[in-house]
Protein backbone atom coordinates (compact mmCIF):
# COMPACT_ATOMS: atom_id res chain seq x y z
CA UNK A 1 0.00 0.00 0.00
CA UNK A 2 0.69 3.61 -0.37
CA UNK A 3 3.23 5.15 2.46
CA UNK A 4 1.21 7.52 4.60
CA UNK A 5 3.30 10.59 5.14
CA UNK A 6 3.48 12.48 8.18
CA UNK A 7 6.81 13.66 8.07
CA UNK A 8 5.68 16.99 6.96
CA UNK A 9 3.32 19.26 5.53
CA UNK A 10 6.03 19.99 3.18
CA UNK A 11 5.44 16.95 1.45
CA UNK A 12 2.04 18.07 -0.54
CA UNK A 13 1.59 17.57 -3.69
CA UNK A 14 -0.42 20.56 -6.10
CA UNK A 15 -3.76 19.30 -6.98
CA UNK A 16 -5.10 18.77 -10.22
CA UNK A 17 -6.40 22.43 -9.95
CA UNK A 18 -3.75 23.92 -8.95
CA UNK A 19 -1.36 22.58 -11.66
CA UNK A 20 -4.15 23.31 -13.99
CA UNK A 21 -4.21 26.97 -12.43
CA UNK A 22 -0.09 26.42 -12.89
CA UNK A 23 -0.24 25.74 -16.22
CA UNK A 24 -2.63 28.92 -17.50
CA UNK A 25 -0.68 31.54 -15.43
CA UNK A 26 -0.37 34.72 -17.24
CA UNK A 27 3.98 35.17 -16.53
CA UNK A 28 6.66 37.96 -17.02
CA UNK A 29 10.29 38.77 -15.72
CA UNK A 30 9.67 39.45 -12.48
CA UNK A 31 13.06 40.43 -11.78
CA UNK A 32 11.69 43.33 -13.75
CA UNK A 33 8.64 43.83 -12.13
CA UNK A 34 6.83 42.21 -15.06
CA UNK A 35 5.15 39.19 -13.92
CA UNK A 36 1.37 39.89 -13.69
CA UNK A 37 0.64 36.52 -11.59
CA UNK A 38 3.43 37.71 -8.98
CA UNK A 39 2.19 41.04 -8.50
CA UNK A 40 -1.31 39.67 -8.27
CA UNK A 41 0.01 37.74 -5.47
CA UNK A 42 1.49 39.76 -3.79
CA UNK A 43 -1.24 42.61 -3.93
CA UNK A 44 -3.39 39.85 -2.60
CA UNK A 45 -1.59 38.99 0.67
CA UNK A 46 -0.08 42.17 1.62
CA UNK A 47 -4.40 43.09 1.44
CA UNK A 48 -5.31 39.98 2.95
CA UNK A 49 -2.94 40.59 6.22
CA UNK A 50 -3.46 44.43 5.89
CA UNK A 51 -0.32 45.24 4.94
CA UNK A 52 1.50 47.74 2.00
CA UNK A 53 3.25 45.61 0.03
CA UNK A 54 4.44 42.33 0.22
CA UNK A 55 7.84 39.92 -1.67
CA UNK A 56 7.35 36.72 -2.80
CA UNK A 57 10.04 34.83 -2.12
CA UNK A 58 11.16 30.93 -2.96
CA UNK A 59 11.18 29.80 0.43
CA UNK A 60 10.13 30.33 4.33
CA UNK A 61 13.76 30.23 5.52
CA UNK A 62 14.50 33.61 3.02
CA UNK A 63 11.58 35.34 3.69
CA UNK A 64 12.53 35.58 7.51
CA UNK A 65 16.37 36.44 6.38
CA UNK A 66 15.33 39.10 4.34
CA UNK A 67 13.20 40.02 7.07
CA UNK A 68 16.03 39.87 9.43
CA UNK A 69 18.27 41.55 7.09
CA UNK A 70 15.74 44.49 6.47
CA UNK A 71 15.19 45.21 10.02
CA UNK A 72 18.70 45.17 11.55
CA UNK A 73 22.23 46.07 10.49
CA UNK A 74 25.25 44.55 11.45
CA UNK A 75 25.66 44.69 15.09
CA UNK A 76 22.43 44.49 15.76
CA UNK A 77 20.71 41.58 17.67
CA UNK A 78 16.88 40.08 17.03
CA UNK A 79 15.17 38.38 20.38
CA UNK A 80 13.90 34.79 19.53
CA UNK A 81 13.18 31.53 21.01
CA UNK A 82 15.67 29.20 22.30
CA UNK A 83 13.64 26.53 19.94
CA UNK A 84 11.86 29.21 17.27
CA UNK A 85 12.63 28.37 13.55
CA UNK A 86 14.40 31.51 12.87
CA UNK A 87 17.48 30.28 15.25
CA UNK A 88 17.71 27.03 15.11
CA UNK A 89 16.41 25.51 11.71
CA UNK A 90 17.56 28.14 8.99
CA UNK A 91 21.29 27.61 8.95
CA UNK A 92 22.53 30.85 11.34
CA UNK A 93 21.89 32.58 8.05
CA UNK A 94 21.18 36.01 9.99
CA UNK A 95 24.45 35.94 11.64
CA UNK A 96 26.53 34.21 9.07
CA UNK A 97 25.18 36.39 6.30
CA UNK A 98 23.46 39.61 8.06
CA UNK A 99 26.01 39.68 10.97
CA UNK A 100 23.29 40.05 13.25
CA UNK A 101 23.74 38.81 16.92
CA UNK A 102 21.02 36.08 17.99
CA UNK A 103 19.58 36.34 21.48
CA UNK A 104 17.80 33.07 21.71
CA UNK A 105 15.42 32.95 25.12
CA UNK A 106 14.05 29.87 26.18
CA UNK A 107 10.06 29.44 25.63
CA UNK A 108 7.56 27.84 27.48
CA UNK A 109 5.46 24.73 26.23
CA UNK A 110 2.79 27.10 24.70
CA UNK A 111 5.51 28.44 22.57
CA UNK A 112 5.81 32.02 24.62
CA UNK A 113 8.59 33.32 25.81
CA UNK A 114 7.85 35.40 29.25
CA UNK A 115 7.44 38.81 29.30
CA UNK A 116 10.12 39.47 32.05
CA UNK A 117 12.45 37.48 29.85
CA UNK A 118 12.14 39.72 27.00
CA UNK A 119 12.30 42.96 29.02
CA UNK A 120 15.85 41.61 30.92
CA UNK A 121 17.18 40.89 27.43
CA UNK A 122 16.85 44.15 25.40
CA UNK A 123 20.06 45.59 25.89
CA UNK A 124 21.32 49.41 27.43
CA UNK A 125 22.72 51.52 24.54
CA UNK A 126 25.91 50.84 25.76
CA UNK A 127 29.31 50.26 23.14
CA UNK A 128 29.62 47.00 24.79
CA UNK A 129 26.50 45.37 23.78
CA UNK A 130 25.05 44.47 20.49
CA UNK A 131 21.99 46.70 19.47
CA UNK A 132 18.80 45.43 20.74
CA UNK A 133 16.53 46.28 17.18
CA UNK A 134 14.14 43.38 16.60
CA UNK A 135 11.35 40.74 18.55
CA UNK A 136 10.81 37.38 16.29
CA UNK A 137 7.93 35.03 17.56
CA UNK A 138 6.89 31.88 15.47
CA UNK A 139 2.64 31.05 15.24
CA UNK A 140 1.86 28.07 14.78
CA UNK A 141 5.33 27.04 17.22
CA UNK A 142 5.51 23.65 17.09
CA UNK A 143 1.62 23.16 15.98
CA UNK A 144 0.88 25.54 19.01
CA UNK A 145 -0.95 28.44 18.63
CA UNK A 146 0.22 31.73 20.15
CA UNK A 147 -2.63 33.39 22.41
CA UNK A 148 -3.20 36.16 21.06
CA UNK A 149 -3.28 37.99 24.61
CA UNK A 150 0.33 37.22 24.94
CA UNK A 151 1.33 38.70 20.72
CA UNK A 152 -0.80 41.89 22.31
CA UNK A 153 1.66 41.99 25.38
CA UNK A 154 4.79 40.93 23.68
CA UNK A 155 4.59 43.30 20.62
CA UNK A 156 3.62 45.68 22.78
CA UNK A 157 6.48 45.31 25.27
CA UNK A 158 8.50 45.47 21.97
CA UNK A 159 7.15 49.21 21.02
CA UNK A 160 7.60 50.46 23.96
CA UNK A 161 11.35 49.81 24.26
CA UNK A 162 11.82 50.50 20.98
CA UNK A 163 12.27 47.16 18.99
CA UNK A 164 10.55 46.39 15.93
CA UNK A 165 8.69 43.08 15.54
CA UNK A 166 8.62 40.23 13.19
CA UNK A 167 6.45 37.10 13.17
CA UNK A 168 7.52 34.19 11.09
CA UNK A 169 3.81 32.74 10.24
CA UNK A 170 4.76 29.79 7.95
CA UNK A 171 1.60 28.10 9.65
CA UNK A 172 -0.58 31.00 9.98
CA UNK A 173 -3.24 29.98 8.33
CA UNK A 174 -3.29 27.05 10.55
CA UNK A 175 -3.31 29.59 13.80
CA UNK A 176 -6.05 31.13 12.62
CA UNK A 177 -8.36 28.53 11.44
CA UNK A 178 -7.76 27.10 15.12
CA UNK A 179 -8.82 30.44 16.52
CA UNK A 180 -11.63 30.71 14.33
CA UNK A 181 -12.70 27.13 15.69
CA UNK A 182 -12.44 27.81 19.21
CA UNK A 183 -14.06 31.92 19.00
CA UNK A 184 -15.82 31.48 15.60
CA UNK A 185 -15.21 34.17 12.62
CA UNK A 186 -13.60 34.15 9.81
CA UNK A 187 -9.98 32.68 9.62
CA UNK A 188 -9.00 34.95 7.16
CA UNK A 189 -9.81 37.93 9.81
CA UNK A 190 -8.16 36.03 12.36
CA UNK A 191 -5.12 36.45 10.43
CA UNK A 192 -5.52 40.18 9.50
CA UNK A 193 -6.11 40.33 13.46
CA UNK A 194 -2.52 38.37 14.44
CA UNK A 195 -0.77 39.99 12.05
CA UNK A 196 -1.95 43.23 12.82
CA UNK A 197 0.40 43.09 15.89
CA UNK A 198 3.92 42.88 13.54
CA UNK A 199 5.57 45.18 11.67
CA UNK A 200 6.30 42.02 9.40
CA UNK A 201 4.86 38.56 9.15
CA UNK A 202 6.16 35.89 6.75
CA UNK A 203 3.67 33.60 5.55
CA UNK A 204 4.51 29.82 3.74
CA UNK A 205 2.21 28.89 0.29
CA UNK A 206 4.29 25.80 0.51
CA UNK A 207 3.01 23.83 3.61
CA UNK A 208 -0.48 23.10 5.11
CA UNK A 209 -1.94 25.74 1.59
CA UNK A 210 -0.13 22.78 -0.38
CA UNK A 211 1.62 24.88 -3.04
CA UNK A 212 5.03 22.98 -3.95
CA UNK A 213 7.48 26.60 -3.58
CA UNK A 214 7.05 30.20 -1.95
CA UNK A 215 6.49 32.07 0.75
CA UNK A 216 5.60 35.36 1.06
CA UNK A 217 7.00 38.82 3.29
CA UNK A 218 4.46 41.32 4.29
CA UNK A 219 5.15 45.05 5.48
CA UNK A 220 5.39 48.38 4.61
CA UNK A 221 6.68 49.42 1.52
CA UNK A 222 9.79 50.95 2.61
CA UNK A 223 10.54 47.95 4.43
CA UNK A 224 9.56 45.45 2.08
CA UNK A 225 12.04 47.78 -0.59
CA UNK A 226 14.79 46.85 1.71
CA UNK A 227 13.78 43.31 1.65
CA UNK A 228 13.72 42.92 -1.69
CA UNK A 229 17.19 44.37 -2.03
CA UNK A 230 18.26 41.44 0.25
CA UNK A 231 16.51 38.84 -1.99
CA UNK A 232 18.87 40.19 -4.40
CA UNK A 233 22.06 39.57 -2.49
CA UNK A 234 20.96 36.07 -1.72
CA UNK A 235 19.62 34.71 -5.06
CA UNK A 236 15.68 35.34 -4.38
CA UNK A 237 15.56 36.82 -7.62
CA UNK A 238 13.20 34.58 -10.03
CA UNK A 239 12.36 35.33 -13.65
CA UNK A 240 9.10 33.47 -15.11
CA UNK A 241 7.94 32.92 -11.34
CA UNK A 242 4.08 33.42 -12.17
CA UNK A 243 3.53 29.79 -12.63
CA UNK A 244 4.98 29.58 -8.50
CA UNK A 245 2.75 32.03 -7.39
CA UNK A 246 -0.45 30.97 -9.18
CA UNK A 247 -0.26 27.95 -7.11
CA UNK A 248 -0.27 30.26 -4.24
CA UNK A 249 -2.69 32.23 -5.43
CA UNK A 250 -5.01 28.98 -5.43
CA UNK A 251 -4.05 27.97 -2.04
CA UNK A 252 -5.30 31.23 -0.83
CA UNK A 253 -8.74 31.08 -3.02
CA UNK A 254 -9.32 27.09 -1.97
CA UNK A 255 -7.18 25.73 0.79
CA UNK A 256 -7.51 27.88 3.58
CA UNK A 257 -10.93 26.85 4.98
CA UNK A 258 -9.98 22.94 4.32
CA UNK A 259 -6.60 23.23 6.76
CA UNK A 260 -9.60 22.50 9.63
CA UNK A 261 -9.85 18.97 8.28
CA UNK A 262 -5.98 18.49 8.83
CA UNK A 263 -6.89 19.72 12.45
CA UNK A 264 -9.45 17.14 12.49
CA UNK A 265 -6.89 14.64 11.32
CA UNK A 266 -4.34 15.57 14.02
CA UNK A 267 -7.24 15.10 16.73
CA UNK A 268 -7.72 11.35 15.33
CA UNK A 269 -5.08 10.21 15.60
CA UNK A 270 -4.45 12.15 19.06
CA UNK A 271 -7.44 10.22 20.54
CA UNK A 272 -6.47 6.83 18.67
CA UNK A 273 -3.06 6.79 20.69
CA UNK A 274 -4.19 7.80 23.69
CA UNK A 275 -3.65 5.17 26.82
CA UNK A 276 -1.32 3.34 24.82
CA UNK A 277 1.27 1.90 27.84
CA UNK A 278 4.54 3.67 27.13
CA UNK A 279 3.21 6.37 24.96
CA UNK A 280 2.61 9.77 26.01
CA UNK A 281 0.48 12.19 23.83
CA UNK A 282 0.85 15.78 23.47
CA UNK A 283 -2.83 17.05 22.63
CA UNK A 284 -2.69 18.83 19.29
CA UNK A 285 -4.09 22.55 18.56
CA UNK A 286 -3.80 22.60 14.84
CA UNK A 287 -2.27 20.04 12.51
CA UNK A 288 0.89 18.84 14.67
CA UNK A 289 0.69 15.98 16.79
CA UNK A 290 3.50 15.07 19.12
CA UNK A 291 4.01 11.63 20.78
CA UNK A 292 6.32 10.90 23.55
CA UNK A 293 7.31 7.53 24.07
CA UNK A 294 8.96 5.25 26.55
CA UNK A 295 12.61 4.31 25.89
CA UNK A 296 11.72 0.73 25.26
CA UNK A 297 9.38 1.81 22.84
CA UNK A 298 11.36 4.74 21.17
CA UNK A 299 14.51 2.14 19.84
CA UNK A 300 13.90 1.86 15.88
CA UNK A 301 10.02 3.18 16.31
CA UNK A 302 10.54 5.34 13.00
CA UNK A 303 11.98 2.47 11.46
CA UNK A 304 9.08 0.12 12.31
CA UNK A 305 6.58 2.85 11.50
CA UNK A 306 8.40 3.18 8.14
CA UNK A 307 8.52 -0.61 7.45
CA UNK A 308 4.83 -0.40 8.49
CA UNK A 309 3.63 1.85 6.06
CA UNK A 310 3.31 5.02 8.33
CA UNK A 311 6.87 7.52 7.57
CA UNK A 312 7.12 10.25 10.63
CA UNK A 313 10.00 12.12 12.03
CA UNK A 314 11.94 11.98 15.36
CA UNK A 315 13.67 9.90 18.40
CA UNK A 316 12.06 9.13 21.55
CA UNK A 317 9.59 12.02 20.71
CA UNK A 318 7.46 11.64 17.21
CA UNK A 319 6.40 14.54 14.84
CA UNK A 320 3.06 13.60 13.00
CA UNK A 321 1.44 16.19 10.52
CA UNK A 322 -1.37 15.99 8.85
CA UNK A 323 -1.85 17.25 5.18
CA UNK A 324 -4.14 17.60 2.44
CA UNK A 325 -2.64 14.37 1.26
CA UNK A 326 -3.60 12.53 4.09
CA UNK A 327 -7.26 11.59 4.22
CA UNK A 328 -9.34 10.51 6.45
CA UNK A 329 -9.02 7.30 5.35
CA UNK A 330 -5.23 7.46 5.69
CA UNK A 331 -5.50 9.07 8.96
CA UNK A 332 -7.76 5.87 10.37
CA UNK A 333 -4.94 3.32 8.90
CA UNK A 334 -2.50 5.50 10.18
CA UNK A 335 -4.06 5.12 14.03
CA UNK A 336 -4.15 1.03 13.25
CA UNK A 337 -0.13 0.89 12.30
CA UNK A 338 1.09 2.65 14.64
CA UNK A 339 -0.85 1.19 17.52
CA UNK A 340 0.83 -2.25 16.13
CA UNK A 341 3.62 -0.66 15.78
CA UNK A 342 4.43 1.20 19.32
Amino acid sequence: MTPIDLRSDTVTKPTPAMRAAMAAAEVGDDVYGDDPTVNALQERIAGMLGFEAALFVPTGTQSNLCALMAHCERGDEYIVGQMAHTYRWEGGGAAVLGSIQPQPLAQQADGTIPLADIEAAIKPDDAHYARSRLLALENTWGGQVLPLPYIEAATALARRRGLATHLDGARLFNAAVATARASGGDPRAHARQIASHFDSVSVCFSKGLGAPVGSALCGSKAFIARAHRVRKMVGGGMRQAGVLAAAALHALDHHIDRLAEDHVHARVLAEGLHGLPGVTVVPPQSNILFVDLAPDKAAGAVERLRAAGVLCNGLARLRLVTHLDVSGADTQRAVSVLRATL
